[in-house]
């Protein structure tokens, strides 16, 4: 009988020794090994019969470019996310939480695309639960084959067969390989069905889209080095509590990294919302207090959105500072400006802020709207509804002037808005061009002059 061979790998990064370490020499981690069996079995894995010619070097300038076409697909949020279309031989991981709507939106994209060849894999769902999904989309689709399956070995033959142009596994924390002697969704066994259908995927140039697990951090569950070796990583959230969901990639070799596709949770499925700037904008009757509206891009799609701000007396002595899709330490800066460079006490009151319909918000570019927000607050004075905001507030009370801002003075004036404050530094502006009033400033103490000053 042979002897068990195992080894300790890190859960963090996937770093791998050969004894139990306390902390990673890799991501610095503390307390992060496990141990797991590594021997392999006898079996020669599928695509392993191809691979024993041995590669040569190529001058980089005697390599033939060979172009790929992407595939269209009908979901146009889907499309913005992915870099425009779905690359043949692509590996696209989708992360977020339980119950959030990947396995939807991934059955949803199988049974709409009518034009692929589609193979939905799953782990977790029986036949008969996945066509009750299907039948509540209310699409159907007689390209797109649904396999309940966790072992690899019978997964890639059963491709091999179908010869599919996108192939959906779901989850790939529920598969097993019989190379690696170790339970489903351990890292040994992520690594080694990430690889074989990585390999599978170049080989046949056929798609295959991943779901991953989250762990309770918001993280994608199993080792680091799983979201290296995908082409694509997409996060799909949201608050449970809104109706819409975010798609947001991390990483993208055939794209852009900073496009977002919203979503609408409805009881036929994902619904895409072609004009989010118009949902993210309640619809009032009359001026309140504490509200501005600020204009963003989230990659190439310019965004209205809502800010509101809520400023009271200190009750409990120590004054609270709390944001809800606004990055809290620029929160405190932003207040730290006021009460220095303009004069504004708000040492000894607490500052509540928040970003309507439940998005989370980078964009500098909100900046103006945020610190507008909350003067309007703490003076209790409404500020026009037709007013909005695209500028970022320095460290000294400037102004300072955001990229792009072409697109956001169009975006503003589609909705119908009159006046936009931007930075009086920004440059190569053609003011003509625009119907809506763009108000150049140069300090806070401006903006707030004109805004309030009716």
């Amino acid at each position: 009988m042979s002897k068990i061979k195992s080894a300790y790998f890190c859960q963090n990064c996937g770093h791998q020794t050969s004894k139990w370490l306390g902390k990673c020499p890799s991501c610095t981690q503390w307390n992060t090994f496990v141990e797991e069996v590594i021997e392999k079995s006898s079996t020669t894995s599928l695509f392993n019969k191809n691979n024993n010619k041995s590669a040569k070097a190529e001058n980089i300038l005697k390599i033939e470019k060979k172009s790929f076409e992407r595939k269209i697909l009908s979901d146009k949020e889907l499309n913005r996310v992915l870099g425009l279309g779905m690359v043949p031989g692509s590996v696209v991981l989708f992360g977020g939480e339980p119950g959030i709507g990947k396995s939807t939106l991934l059955l949803q994209t199988a049974i709409q695309e009518k034009n692929l060849k589609t193979l939905y894999i799953s782990g977790e769902e029986s036949e008969q639960q996945i066509k009750m999904r299907a039948d509540r989309i209310g699409i159907k689709n007689e390209s797109c084959f649904i396999l309940t399956e966790t072992n690899l070995h019978y997964i890639l033959n059963q491709s091999e067969e179908l010869l599919p142009d996108l192939l959906i596994i779901d989850s790939i924390q529920t598969l097993f390989s019989q190379d690696i002697d170790s339970s489903p969704g351990s890292i040994s066994q992520i690594k080694e069905c990430t690889g074989q259908l990585l390999r599978y995927a170049k080989q046949n140039h056929i798609s295959v889209w991943l779901i991953g697990h989250i762990t309770k951090e918001g993280t994608l569950a199993g080792p680091k080095v799983l979201e290296h070796m995908v082409d694509v990583v997409v996060h799909f959230d949201g608050d449970r509590n809104y109706v819409y969901r975010l798609l947001r990639t991390v990483k993208n070799r055939f794209g852009s990294t900073n496009e977002l596709g919203i979503y609408e949770m409805q009881g036929n499925g994902l619904l895409p919302v072609d004009n989010p700037s118009e949902i993210l904008i309640s619809n009032r009757n009359k001026e309140l207090s504490g509200v501005a509206i600020a204009s963003t891009l989230e990659g190439i799609r310019p965004l209205m959105i809502e800010v509101q701000a809520l400023v009271s007396t200190a009750v409990y002595g120590t004054p609270q500072r709390i944001s809800t899709g606004f990055d809290q330490r620029r929160l405190n800066m932003l207040l730290a400006v006021l009460e220095k460079k303009c004069g504004f006490r708000l040492a000894s009151k607490d500052v509540f802020v928040n970003i309507a319909g439940g998005i989370k918000v980078e964009d500098p570019a909100i900046d103006l709207a945020m610190v507008c927000a909350i003067m309007s607050s703490n003076a209790d004075l409404a500020i026009k509804t037709n007013y909005c905001f695209a500028a970022e507030v320095g460290l000294s009370g400037e102004i300072r002037p955001v990229n792009r801002i072409e697109q956001r003075i169009s975006e503003a004036e589609k909705l119908g808005f009159t006046s936009i404050f931007i930075s009086s530094y920004t440059k190569n502006l053609d003011k003509k061009k625009y119907s809506i009033e763009i108000v150049p400033c140069q300090q806070i103490q401006e903006v707030v002059k004109i805004i309030f000053s009716n």
